[in-house]
């Protein structure tokens, strides 16, 4: 079953870096590639989302909780996917809440910032499952350098709480001033 897990993760995290891309591509371009993207960005969304929680349960089918909990990296992995999951299921409502109005003033900027965590959060996943079954790769040593020792730390380092505060102060005030000039325009 194993083996499972570790095919299957492979479709959400490329699904979501795709997605990821076509993101920030048409938050910064109006233009027929954007465009085109933009028109496969639900589709790769939900994908996505189906592929996530199959994997996730394939994961925890594999590895049970108890399993999972008894170290920090097993804890920190679980938590970032679900993290991961979570913020692109809230791209994915977004965007097919909004549609293409969701590329209009400052949403552009709230949509490239949560994908970019996203991503982040996709790729310290993928680090942490990579380092449970023996492939270490750099960014298990950049996590070091943060302050974040990933076989004994389970918390979120500081520096990455002040980041967290400091996104969501951000991603309110854009959310604040996005709605704000919508009711001035209509």
């Amino acid at each position: 079953m194993a083996a499972y897990h570790v095919v299957m993760v492979h479709f959400p995290i490329a699904l979501w870096l795709v997605a990821g891309l076509a993101i920030f591509i048409r938050a910064v371009s109006d233009g027929p590639v954007a465009q085109t993207f933009d028109r496969a960005l639900p589709t790769l969304l939900v994908g996505g989302l189906v592929f996530g929680a199959v994997a996730w349960l394939l994961g925890l089918s594999v590895w049970p909780w108890p399993t999972l909990s008894a170290t920090p990296m097993g804890r920190n992995h679980m938590l970032l996917a679900s993290w991961s999951w979570a913020y692109f299921a809230l791209l994915t409502l977004l965007r097919l809440r909004h549609g293409t109005a969701i590329w209009q003033g400052l949403n552009r900027l709230i949509m490239a910032g949560l994908a970019g965590i996203g991503v982040v959060f996709v790729g310290i996943t993928g680090t942490l499952g990579g380092h449970l079954v023996g492939n270490y790769t750099e960014v298990g040593q950049v996590l070091r350098l943060l302050g974040w020792e990933i076989y004994s730390t389970f918390y979120v380092p500081n520096l990455m709480l002040a980041v967290i505060v400091a996104v969501s102060v951000v991603m309110v005030v854009l959310g604040v001033l996005g709605r704000n000039a919508a009711q001035r325009t209509s």
